[in-house]
């Protein structure tokens, strides 16, 4: 047997159960991860709760996860390249990661270098790819200035680095607590409230915004393009998805990334030091309401993340 995280309804918190469950066997082509960390995620929540039913409907039980690394348990027919005892990075794309065991293509997962901590190899998936990708999407260039909502949180925390990568200068819109944090990894911190856009243009060094990432959602597409002027190309939001069709922004995300080669580019600079991924808190399986409940605050610095 196994556990696994699921739910049989769209609700709060209170409807996600650890249940027992026959351990998953893998198919052709599979390989079965014993899980040691699962990163979880706001899309994840929202999953639950029925606010994503149009795009990404839940079939009932619903399992959860996507983000996942630990040890290969067996390998099925047809694999090579992974043997039992192998650790490694992966993800699952069936929502069900969140377990003790998962089954998943050998092709979405890759080895764990051994110096990123499991922690930070079970939250790459879900955040690092969504940051790849919307970083890449506003084509930053040096000398560019970004600003970038939700800059201390899970995918926000890796995307003020990207874009440091870049040569851009980065503008990070957090809490004052964040400060420090933002400063240390070559960012501009912007405390976010009333006089936003006038407190964006006085930090940045020629008084313009030239591109804009949200990962936080509630409004602030609409003041990037009609208060800062950013061009909609050069907006991304992984979260209003509204604002999208409005003003025509770009909405690349999670699925215009989610390739192995990039989960192994991302584990490659985490383990050499030059990506930091920020763990806030590390929750049992058991207490996964708790780790959600945390979650759904809005207010942590970087990725939970559940040990089974």
């Amino acid at each position: 047997m196994s556990r696994a995280v699921q739910f049989d309804q769209y609700g709060g918190i209170e409807v996600l159960r650890v249940r027992d469950v026959p351990r998953p066997e893998p198919a052709s082509g599979e390989v079965l991860v014993q899980v040691r960390a699962a990163g979880i995620n706001p899309g994840e929540a929202m999953i639950r709760r029925g606010a994503l039913h149009d795009r990404f409907p839940a079939t009932f039980p619903s399992g959860q996860g996507s983000d996942l690394a630990g040890v290969v348990a067996e390998v099925g027919q047809g694999v090579t390249g992974f043997e039992v005892g192998d650790e490694v990075i992966g993800f699952s794309e069936r929502r069900s990661s969140h377990a003790d065991h998962v089954a998943v293509p050998a092709r979405q997962v890759t080895v764990k270098p051994v110096a990123v901590p499991w922690e930070v190899a079970g939250s790459l998936y879900v955040a690092g790819t969504t940051a790849y990708a919307a970083v890449r999407a506003v084509k930053l260039t040096d000398g560019d200035v970004v600003a970038i909502a939700g800059a201390a949180g899970g995918v926000g925390s890796i995307a003020v680095q990207l874009a440091t990568r870049s040569g851009a200068r980065v503008l990070g819109i957090a809490g004052p607590a964040n400060d420090d944090w933002l400063t240390t990894h070559g960012a501009t911190p912007v405390n976010y409230g009333d006089g936003l856009a006038e407190r964006l243009r006085a930090a940045s060094p020629s008084g313009r915004v030239d591109a804009f990432l949200d990962f936080f959602g509630g409004g602030y597409v609409a003041m990037a393009v009609d208060e800062l002027g950013v061009v909609p190309e050069r907006v991304d939001t992984v979260i209003d998805f509204a604002a999208i069709e409005q003003f025509g922004v770009q909405g690349a995300g999670n699925a215009d990334a989610s390739d192995i080669g990039v989960v192994a580019e991302l584990a490659d600079l985490a383990a050499t030091g030059e990506l930091e991924v920020p763990i806030a808190g590390v929750f049992a399986l058991d207490d996964v309401q708790a780790a959600y409940r945390e979650l759904e605050k809005r207010h942590t610095t970087g990725k939970l993340v559940l040990r089974p």
